[in-house]
């Protein structure tokens, strides 16, 4: 076995966490696997691996080893790719992720008409509510909507997102409408669940100044919390882009617009240090321009004034 077989090898036993799986996973046999990894530990003279009779788990050492072997891989892959001319044409797996509802309404229409413009390029989505690590779990690109920390990705913006106060129609002409954060309390709030279970807070101005609302109602999902807005069961904090739709059919109504935060950038996000697949190149250069004209129309602008005053 040459050594970047045995960096395979590696690297399967810490994605696989055990020598059995990783074993099947390689369809090698498990003394093979094994002889592998005390080979490489001996080769870089430190323990890669704690090993128990039930699991095993990554030293500290053995997990930059894996960061370095990961990288070292992509990069023989990206290498074969260039040479057999992956990078002339778009063509083979791109994988993209993005939240679990920007991701199904915006993202997936994308996808598909991608496909259809580009017939040799396959897609695999991941749409979850979590910060992924693209190279950790091989992907491509990912839309990210948040202030980017500094990093080694290439960002093109896209746009940007409102955090809105909304409700229905028929709930402000009960309650009333709020005018300043602080009539948050006279009111009844849907809030999303941090971790630990409490409602987040919600920040209102160019500070962000966080707000206690008085919360009846606690959910773990923005679709069920719009949802209750929906139904009229109080005021919901959701992204513009969420609720464009149901403000602009008269479902929802904007309040407390002028107390809202500054609004939170939209990237497409990928590697940077290697040249771009044509696959990847192809995906930003199709996409850019079609999210930035989604976002353009998912952006409601709040009732004005007068039309507010009748709903009281």
């Amino acid at each position: 076995m040459d050594r970047l077989d045995t960096l395979r090898v590696f690297v399967a036993v810490a994605e696989q966490a055990g020598f059995a799986a990783a074993a099947r996973h390689l369809r090698l046999s498990a003394p093979a696997v094994t002889r592998a990894v005390v080979a490489l530990e001996q080769r870089v003279g430190a323990r890669l691996l704690h090993r128990t009779t039930r699991s095993v788990r990554l030293t500290e050492a053995g997990e930059r080893y894996l960061a370095d072997c990961k990288r070292i891989l992509q990069d023989l892959e990206e290498a074969d790719a260039a040479a057999g001319g992956d990078y002339a044409e778009p063509q083979g797996w791109l994988a993209v992720t993005a939240s679990s509802m920007f991701g199904r309404l915006h993202v997936a229409p994308l996808l598909l008409d991608f496909l259809a413009a580009y017939p040799k390029v396959n897609v695999r989505s991941l749409f979850v509510d979590r910060v992924v690590n693209l190279v950790d779990e091989g992907l491509d690109v990912a839309v990210r909507i948040a202030r980017l920390p500094d990093s080694s990705l290439t960002a093109v913006r896209v746009g940007s997102v409102r955090a809105v106060v909304v409700a229905s129609p028929d709930y402000l002409g009960r309650r009333g409408i709020p005018a300043v954060p602080a009539d948050l309390q006279g009111h009844h709030a849907i809030g999303i669940a941090q971790t630990g279970g409490r409602a987040a807070p919600w920040r209102f101005g160019r500070d962000a100044t966080a707000a206690e609302p008085a919360v009846r109602l606690v959910v773990n999902s923005g679709d069920v919390a719009i949802g209750a807005a929906l139904a009229g069961h109080g005021l919901a904090r959701a992204l513009s882009y969420q609720v464009a739709a149901d403000v602009v059919a008269g479902r929802l109504q904007i309040v407390l617009a002028e107390h809202e935060p500054p609004p939170t950038p939209v990237h497409l996000v990928y590697p940077e240090g290697r040249k771009a697949a044509a696959k990847v190149r192809a995906f930003v250069d199709f996409a850019a321009p079609r999210l930035r004209e989604r976002l353009q129309l998912a952006a409601p602008e709040p009732m004005p004034a007068a039309a507010e005053a009748e709903g009281r």
